[in-house]
């Protein structure tokens, strides 16, 4: 693809926007702080105008719930979500509007995910799998060179989790399922059973080992459904000191010695830094 490219990552705190072109270079990016969608859009599209305007193609990488149905007459919206002001809200439709060129959306984990394949961390893998654990936890995987689909777009935080013997008195912070693994894992959960987040709590602090157990009890989940060569975890909560590390040993224990591979070359840290989130938006704009 010829041209520039607008990027977005459309994040429940922040739009990152930039402009990129196929040769995966960011010439140049903002940040706008998400408030309203009548409010954070308009700002995000008048940023695009002013760095010319002209684009070949939109990438759009985007918090959820999202349609992603081409066929429903709500494509690219957001659906259910506890972001206040974005139930129902349109992403794609006012960038396809303002630009008049193709628009690419789907969700930010699916994004990453693509993108870690091409070209980070899971480059080279026959499989993917990409999970973020921040605020919320959501997750994406590449299978044969395609993202996996259904209905609509994997919701990887919300399976249902065993308890922790030493969690059992948390009832869950996720508004829907209660103690899913976002509930359980998500920075959010954290700050409401130890009251900071993960990284400002001493390292010999249980909620670490909890923590990491929780995750670790997910990678089995999702190794018996998908055997994915390549395991990348992301997100703030990964950002801890020492927290991969124990999501390896631990994900080791839980296995029993019984998948293929070696746990540290499974499970990694994401490779493409701060620049994960753009470079989804592009991935998804390339129709990779």
């Amino acid at each position: 693809m010829d041209g520039r490219i607008a990027l977005v990552e459309a994040g429940g705190t922040k739009f990152i926007v930039g402009v990129g072109d196929a040769s995966r270079q960011i010439h140049a990016r903002t940040r706008i702080d998400t408030t309203r969608p009548g409010e954070t859009i308009p700002a995000a599209i008048a940023w695009l105008r002013a760095q010319g305007g002209d684009y070949s193609a939109i990438g759009i990488a985007s918090f959820g719930p999202l349609d992603l149905d081409p066929a429903s007459p709500t494509w690219g919206h957001v659906t259910h979500t506890v972001k206040p002001h974005w139930n129902n809200a349109d992403i794609a439709g006012p960038f396809a509007r303002a630009f008049g060129c193709p628009v690419a959306i789907d969700t930010d984990v699916n994004g990453a995910a693509l993108a870690e394949w091409l070209w980070g961390a899971g480059a080279g893998s026959s499989s993917t799998l990409y999970l973020t654990i921040g605020t919320g936890v959501g997750g994406g995987a590449v299978v044969g060179g395609r993202l996996v689909q259904g209905l609509s777009h994997p919701e990887m935080g919300h399976i249902s989790m065993p308890r922790h013997p030493e969690d059992a008195g948390f009832a869950g912070s996720c508004p829907f399922h209660g103690d899913c693994l976002e509930g359980l894992a998500a920075g959010p959960s954290i700050i409401a059973r130890w009251g900071v987040s993960l990284s400002d709590l001493p390292a010999d602090h249980p909620a670490h080992r909890i923590i990491a157990w929780y995750l670790a009890q997910a990678l089995q989940t999702f190794r018996a459904i998908l055997q994915p060569a390549r395991i990348i975890l992301g997100g703030g909560v990964m950002q801890t000191p020492g927290l991969l590390d124990q999501v390896r040993i631990q994900t080791r224990d839980a296995s029993g010695g019984y998948f293929p591979g070696e746990v540290n070359e499974i499970v990694t840290a994401p490779g493409l830094g701060t620049d994960a989130g753009l470079l989804g938006a592009l991935a998804l704009a390339l129709g990779r």
